[in-house]
């Protein structure tokens, strides 16, 4: 059962957890010491808070089938004065791209297209500009970053006059690379938005409907949304950034952007990790699977040796490298894999340790505190480790 700090003390089993008891799925081989783990964590996650300038945070921490603590710290708005809890939402950022990835590698296994397959030989009437034919994109470049398609973002404000384009319309005016794939690692947005037209194209439906019920729906992710529902946006965390001199956390600008399939989705921690957990788990979800263990494998293997090197802040080793969507590596002899979120007043980030079958999510309104998160993962997940009472012939 996951235990919640913020929910009067009480104990409360997760919706993931009690499917695959019913399922037979058991509680897992991990019997962490949950009261020592939260007496030393709990600090850890509040210097990180300060050092970082975030306002407030969820926090999930899974091991085996189940999310075994979750909490939540600070104040959402600082304004109203409202604490945070572990059913605020907050914009998720680019850990979405991890089941945009997952969405389409799911119609690869139904024989839709090889992973080496051109691209272009997917997209109808849609052309690449400026590809080059010899050296064609295919979707391996395009989960690893490597396609050569630029960043991009195409900025809306939420409340302003302009809403992002149809995808294919977008796409259409936009779908020009950079330079030839394999050349370099380009952090690509662009990318992840035609992965979602691929979604739409190979399964012949929306791509926001087809992840409802590929991704969200088997895994019980009833709090993550495209759109934030009414009941979500009653618990909508407010985007901060921090004001230089002044040393005050001023409100932001929330925004859409033309380039949404690669991260404006909003969410709350435990359905973070209950992703977390489908990983951690070899594809397996309460209701189904959502990817196959040989898919699995393959998304957190690296892809592309020669671009190997700690990620984003500094995450990982020289062992580090991008799989196919997840940043992968292994610290001290074993599997982990990663993914951070960011937009203006917003960071996330998600850690799992394959070989443990432990991990890490956290939902947070500070701006680009993507070092400090990082950071409190390794703390997490060592601590995890440490009070872990099952034996390892156990695992």
């Amino acid at each position: 059962m996951a235990l919640s700090t913020t929910r009067l003390g009480k104990v409360w089993p997760t919706i993931a957890a009690l499917a695959l008891l019913i399922a037979g799925g058991g509680l897992g081989a991990q019997d962490i010491d949950t009261a020592r783990l939260v007496q030393e964590f709990e600090p850890k996650v509040r210097k990180a808070m300060s050092e970082g300038a975030i306002p407030s945070c969820s926090v999930a921490l899974v091991a085996g089938d189940r999310i075994v603590w979750s909490s939540a710290f600070g104040h959402s708005n600082l304004w109203a004065n409202t604490e945070a809890t572990p059913d605020t939402v907050y914009l998720i950022g680019s850990t979405f791209k991890t089941m945009s990835s997952s969405a389409l590698l799911g119609l690869m296994e139904e024989g839709k297209f090889g992973i080496d397959d051109p691209v272009r030989d997917y997209l109808g009437d849609l052309n690449i500009e400026g590809e080059d034919l010899e050296h064609p994109i295919t979707f391996r470049h395009l989960f690893s970053h490597v396609s050569g398609l630029p960043a991009a973002f195409g900025p809306h404000l939420v409340w302003g006059e302009t809403v992002p384009a149809p995808l294919p319309e977008y796409l259409a005016k936009s779908l020009k690379v950079s330079r030839s794939p394999e050349l370099k690692v380009e952090y690509s947005n662009l990318a992840y938005t035609l992965i979602a037209h691929l979604v739409e194209r190979l399964s012949g439906m929306p791509f926001k409907d087809y992840v409802r019920e590929r991704i969200f729906r088997p895994l019980k992710m009833e709090n993550t949304a495209f759109l934030p529902t009414p009941s979500m946006e009653e618990r909508l965390a407010v985007p901060y950034v921090h004001q230089a001199g002044s040393g005050k956390q001023v409100p932001t600008i929330r925004y859409k952007a033309d380039v949404w399939p690669a991260g404006m989705v909003y969410g709350v921690v435990e359905d973070q990790a209950r992703w977390l957990l489908a990983l951690l788990n070899q594809g397996r979800a309460p209701q189904g699977r959502i990817l196959q263990e040989e898919t699995v494998r393959l998304a957190t293997s690296v892809q592309y040796e020669q671009f190997q090197g700690p990620m984003t802040a500094g995450w990982g080793n020289e062992s580090a490298g991008y799989g196919l969507s997840w940043w992968v590596c292994r610290k001290d002899g074993e599997r982990h894999f990663a993914h951070s979120g960011s937009v203006p007043g917003y960071t996330a980030f998600l850690e799992g340790n394959l070989d443990r079958r432990m991990g890490f999510a956290i939902l947070t309104n500070g701006n680009r505190a993507h070092a400090h998160l990082v950071a409190l993962a390794d703390e997490a997940i060592r601590l995890m480790k440490r009070f872990d009472r099952a034996p390892a012939a156990g695992r």
